[in-house]
């Protein structure tokens, strides 16, 4: 039986592995500065969408137009990767100084089901007082992940007690105050090399 949990185990993680391996490489075929409507020959990098602030305000893509966009998908509930990821960011746009006035910092949760307005507002508050936390339908989820070639599945407590995780990949986006995909920060970034990447499309 030990040995049946350990396979299943084994063959989760290599899904989980070539599923970011493939969105990895979705991302890297992108030259920086490409446009997302008109790049061809690779995957393409961000659009249009429809969500629900903090707030409770809806909103779209629309409405950040005029600034750039540091985008990061998780969720609330976990415990280590979406924090750490989000304090990166923050330093980062510490690190800007006023250049960080230019830069819209963004969560978008691919857990709608728990992380509300209400429960947003209080997460994204702990890690930078613009960070704007965004939510919405499933489907509206569904979408916005699918146009950033995000990946995300929801992972069952083997407890059976109703607990769920999520697996997810972890990039934080960098958009164009126009909507173009400029770059795709890594898990592991450092904030000095976040501040550094974004610095160089700001002044360009």
């Amino acid at each position: 039986m030990n040995q049946r949990l350990l396979r299943l185990a084994i063959g989760t993680l290599i899904g989980l592995l070539i599923a970011a391996g493939i969105v990895w490489w979705q991302i890297s075929s992108l030259p920086t500065g490409s446009s997302s409507g008109t790049q061809t020959g690779g995957a393409l990098i961000g659009g249009p969408f429809s969500l629900t602030d903090q707030t409770g305000r809806p909103v779209t893509d629309a409405d950040y137009r005029g600034r750039y966009m540091l985008i990061y998908f998780g969720f609330t509930f976990c415990p280590d990767v979406c924090p750490t990821e989000l304090q990166v960011m923050a330093s980062a746009l510490d690190q800007l100084g006023r250049q960080a006035d230019e830069v819209q910092p963004m969560f978008i949760t691919i857990d709608p089901e728990r992380d509300t307005p209400s429960q947003l507002a209080g997460y994204v508050s702990q890690f930078n007082p613009r960070m704007a936390g965004l939510t919405g339908t499933p489907e509206q989820i569904a979408s916005v992940a699918r146009a950033y070639r995000v990946y995300y599945a929801k992972a069952p407590s083997k407890e059976n007690d109703g607990y769920y995780t999520m697996d997810h990949s972890s990039f934080v986006y960098f958009m164009s105050p126009d909507g173009r995909f400029l770059e795709a920060f890594a898990h592991g970034t450092t904030p000095d090399k976040m501040a550094q990447g974004i610095r160089a499309h700001i002044k360009s």
